[in-house]
């Protein structure tokens, strides 16, 4: 490894694990409820106030249907209003990372992960085990994600982590209305075993940007929004609470992890009629073998993002037509504090905790949060707010005007921005010029600005759109479509941002939107692979599809060359082969390029496809169906 690589390996490690320059500690933080009382107390009084707010929007709809039954009756009809339609619903081996991760350090949930000479795939509601250790590439266990004798029936199973030889699994279940963790044993040999469910209250924590779990070395660590029923009821039964699955689970199992002494709250009263939110951060030990939960709540308007640093998570909370808030929790369990703000940010992607003791996020005047489909709507001007750490505090105070920084570009639908070293890059897909291969295409700007000051910002010309940015070493890669093509422009990040080169892939699109489809693997300071899921340009990325090709390119200086694609067997297993009994939706996906200990890979739904680099080309060695009606290797 060069000395430069490994400069950069150390200073990103230095950041995720929060060693700071400067000092973070925050002016003041949140106040905590005193007691359960003072708790019961205020819910109370908010219930109070939503019951009578009701009645008088219960009255002033009937005086409003009486007028118009009397005075409109014979007005024609106005034209209907549009409505937005809603979103459908210790060796080397075992050091190597399969996960495109945002921040160094935090590992994130995926479908693809590696216990020491296994990958381990989560697909359609069960594990599955292959070995790939020395040159094998042998299917060794197949394990179903649910309890046994559970009905698994309403539930989603989406996220997997791996911590020594725990093996998490993340799903929600709308049938028992929670956060599913179910733990699993694997062994050295690849074998699994089944350990435990745990049920964590929440609401649906579904994102097609970001994802529900983080793993810090052996914390487990979740955000979840839990709304909160003032107008009926005890709005106890919301409140943050893990239960051990039993056959014969009964609600009261569950049992509070978040105190009222860990339950905060801001100056801001709740808006009049909107919702409430705990904005919750549980944190879960799997160096036990009884996993133990603690969660830290503050509550907030409904809208969201969160990041999650090496130290924290931080929650942006958007209010209806009023300024913005920021929360930072810590993952010690020490108090949070907050920021009022203005302005949304699009997606995790929009955060960085920078090694200077700063917070880093990319805004636009207007956003929904990220809740399901919502992270890529938005609009408004854009703008970087950056703040000191220690400027955080009891909610009272506002960032400054002085920390926004005005940005060009209004932020569209669906944009895209990513922090890649000392620049900040953003930029919209474009158009729809997928299906415009006949018409001129207007040149799309790539906007890169220096986080770190107030420099001038730049606009770089692309002959494509902007669908992904991802870091290759301290430089960037733009990837998107023109036409029926799919570009990938290299983009130089030194004193000034410049393009470098350009590849393009004739007839092709994107095979996976989501960030962890990507995969970059560095093999010096300057020179690497990518691989990127693709399919054909007349395709779209479908839920129920077979997996897309994974194409390979060399970085050789940020110039791009292609060294070819591992392609999914026709007629390989189909979904109403495989006997799905739990989340026989692809939601994350199913292709993944892999690298592993110098050997290249792309995982294509129930095939794990092995491909070898000669002359500049990558051919296919071999594969394996993993599949669990049958496996056979060829």
């Amino acid at each position: 490894m060069s000395s430069a690589l490994k400069i950069t390996l150390i200073l990103s490690l230095l950041l995720s694990a929060g060693c700071h320059a400067a000092d973070t500690a925050p002016r003041k933080t949140l106040a905590p409820f005193a007691s359960e009382q003072a708790l019961s107390s205020y819910l109370q009084q908010l219930q109070a106030r939503q019951a009578a707010l009701q009645k008088e929007q219960q009255k002033l709809q009937r005086a409003t249907a009486q007028y118009s039954a009397q005075y409109t009756a014979a007005a024609p009809a106005p034209a209907a209003p549009m409505v937005a339609k809603a979103a459908p619903a210790a060796s080397a081996e075992e050091a190597e990372s399969v996960t495109n991760v945002q921040t160094a350090g935090v590992d994130e949930g995926g479908i693809v992960k590696l216990h020491g000479k296994h990958l381990v795939m989560l697909r359609r509601g069960k594990l599955f085990t292959v070995a790939v250790g020395g040159n094998a590439l042998q299917p060794v266990a197949a394990l179903d994600v649910f309890a046994p004798g559970s009905d698994p029936s309403g539930s989603w199973y989406d996220e997997m982590l791996i911590d020594g030889d725990t093996l998490v699994v993340i799903g929600y279940s709308y049938s028992r209305g929670g956060t599913e963790i179910g733990l699993f044993d694997i062994d050295a040999d690849g074998k699994l075993a089944y350990r435990a469910t745990y049920h964590l209250r929440s609401n649906d924590y579904y994102s097609s940007r970001n994802y529900a779990s983080r793993l810090i070395g052996s914390k487990l660590v979740f955000y979840s929004p839990l709304s909160l029923n003032l107008h009926r009821g005890d709005p106890f039964v919301s409140f943050p609470a893990l239960r051990r699955w039993r056959p014969d689970a009964v609600p009261s199992d569950f049992k509070r992890i978040a105190p009222a002494t860990r339950i905060y709250r801001t100056d801001e009263e709740p808006e009049p009629g909107a919702g409430l939110t705990l904005h919750t951060v549980t944190v879960c030990d799997l160096a036990q073998r009884d996993m133990r939960c603690e969660a830290t709540a503050v509550m907030g308007p409904q809208g969201r993002v969160f990041y999650v640093s090496g130290e924290s998570v931080f929650v942006w909370t958007t209010r209806r037509g009023r300024d913005s808030g920021v929360f930072r929790i810590p993952l010690d369990g020490s108090a949070p504090s907050a920021l009022k703000v203005a302005g949304a940010p699009v997606d995790q992607f929009s955060f960085l905790e920078s090694l200077d003791g700063h917070l880093n996020v990319l805004l636009r005047a207007e956003g929904q949060g990220d809740a399901m489909w919502d992270g890529v709507r938005g609009r408004g001007d854009m703008a970087l707010l950056r703040v000191p750490l220690t400027s955080f505090s009891d909610g009272r105070d506002s960032a400054p005007a002085s920390s926004y920084k005005p940005l060009p570009g209004g932020g569209g639908y669906g944009l895209q921005n990513r922090y890649v070293g000392s620049y900040l890059l953003y930029g919209n897909p474009g158009n729809g010029g997928r299906r415009q291969a006949d018409q001129a295409w207007p040149r799309q700007p790539l906007y890169a600005v220096r986080w770190a000051d107030a420099g001038s910002v730049q606009a770089l010309a692309l002959p494509h759109g902007v669908e992904r940015i991802e870091a290759l070493g301290n430089d960037a890669v733009v990837i998107g479509a023109q036409g029926k093509d799919l570009h990938f422009s290299s983009i130089r990040l030194g004193a000034q941002a410049a393009i470098a080169t350009r590849y393009i892939r004739a007839d092709a699109a994107q095979g996976e939107s989501r960030s962890h489809g990507f995969f970059y693997k560095p093999q010096t300071a300057s020179e690497g692979m990518i691989g990127l899921p693709i399919l054909g340009a007349d395709e779209r990325p479908g839920l129920n599809k077979s997996a897309a090709s994974v194409l390979y390119l060399r970085n050789s200086g940020l110039q791009l060359t292609e060294l070819g694609a591992l392609a999914a067997r026709p007629g390989q297993v189909s979904a109403a082969d495989d006997g799905c009994r739990a989340s026989c939706v692809d939601w994350y996906g199913n292709a993944r390029p892999l690298f592993l200990q110098g050997r290249v890979f792309a995982l294509l739904g129930y095939e794990v496809v092995e491909g070898a680099l000669k002359d500049g080309q990558i051919r296919e060695v071999r594969r394996v169906s993993y599949a669990p009606i049958a496996s056979t290797a060829r």
